[in-house]
């Protein structure tokens, strides 16, 4: 149903019970961005989060759903990603993210508050066992959205030492050591973040030694240090996703990094926004907020060139691509895709 044959592809993550494909395919403009939709498939029910393994021809989802599941679908053929076997468990509820490394795929399981960690073999697929379960323990001062704890996004350092995860609940980032053996991560460290803050999601910039968060519950994202030899996080600064008296309800959601480590870029649901943050050390700068192209942005990713930046539109169900300013970051709407209950983008 469009362009077909060699060149870059898009795949996008919708929630199914809202009107969501489940996951759609597209092309990409080779010199525009543009994304023009191949096809879809809805093997995966609720596929809110992908994620590819480089060089693996795998692509991975979560099932975001009271059972909590994780799939893998070959690339064989790019343009119609197909299950390898059926999803399987995780054994938490409501898997929000997931990340491959260290011969595992590791989700985040908003629900129930833990991290699990499935097999992965040599091909990419799923071996059909769950490997472990680690149960975060703790609450935090909102009394509806911190009751208990959520995780909510797990990300590897570079060199594959070291899983982190934001706990919304628990307004911390939890440490784990990485097992190249095959064995389960061991529990290192729980690093305590400003109460009320609902670390969301994580993103580490390009040289290795710093980490952003973003939080849902209070509009900031929090630098911090990272030390990759002791596996130590030390948040030093915040920053403010959205500008000086801005008014109403904001849940910010989705962080990127530029490849150069001079930009991130931060998504505002309630102002329906796209910030831009100029990065210096231990800090980072507001330097300018733009429309997101529609309403509710999840979650945003940068192509892989770094020329664009792709944002998820949840509620108005699109997905709206921008080319990036290289000397100010500063994004400026280039087309848009309809993608009814949008979730994410990841590209192949």
């Amino acid at each position: 149903m469009g362009v077909t044959g060699s060149g870059q592809r898009a795949y996008i993550g919708s929630f199914t019970s809202a009107g969501g494909a489940g996951i759609i395919t597209a092309a990409v403009g080779a010199d525009s961005g543009a994304l023009t939709e191949l096809g879809r498939t809805a093997a995966v029910p609720e596929p809110s989060y992908l994620a590819l393994a480089p060089g693996s021809g795998v692509l991975y989802a979560v099932s975001e759903t009271e059972d909590g599941a994780a799939a893998a679908l070959s690339l064989a053929d790019p343009d119609e990603p197909r299950l390898t076997a059926s999803a399987l468990s995780v054994g938490g509820a409501s898997p929000t993210h997931l990340t491959v490394a260290a011969g595992q795929l590791f989700t985040a399981n908003y629900a129930s508050g833990s991290v699990s960690s499935l097999p992965v073999r040599a091909d990419g697929t799923l071996n059909g066992r769950r490997l472990t379960v680690l149960e975060h323990k703790g609450s935090g001062p909102h009394p509806e959205r911190q009751e208990a704890p959520h995780a909510h996004a797990v990300v590897a350092d570079a060199g594959w030492r070291w899983l982190l995860a934001s706990d919304l609940g628990t307004d911390s980032v939890w440490i784990y050591r990485l097992n190249h053996a095959g064995a389960a991560p061991s529990r290192h460290e729980e690093v305590p973040l400003r109460p009320g803050s609902g670390p969301r999601h994580l993103a580490f910039h390009p040289g290795g030694d710093r980490l952003y968060v973003i939080h849902e519950l209070d509009s900031v994202v929090t630098v911090c240090r990272w030390d990759a030899e002791a596996g130590r996080l030390e948040p030093v600064s915040e920053c403010p996703t959205r500008e000086a008296g801005a008014a109403g309800a904001n849940h910010p959601s989705g962080l990127v990094v530029s490849a150069d480590g001079r930009f991130a870029w931060a998504a505002n649901r309630g102002d329906d926004t796209i910030a831009v943050l100029a990065l210096a050390g231990d800090r980072a700068e507001l330097v300018a907020t733009v429309p997101c192209g529609g309403h509710w942005p999840r979650d945003l990713a940068l192509d892989p060139a770094g020329h664009r930046l792709y944002v998820a539109n949840e509620r108005s169900g699109e997905v709206v691509w921008f080319h990036l300013d290289p000397d100010t970051g500063v994004p400026r709407r280039a087309g848009a895709l309809p993608a009814p209950a949008a979730s994410c983008v990841v590209f192949g």
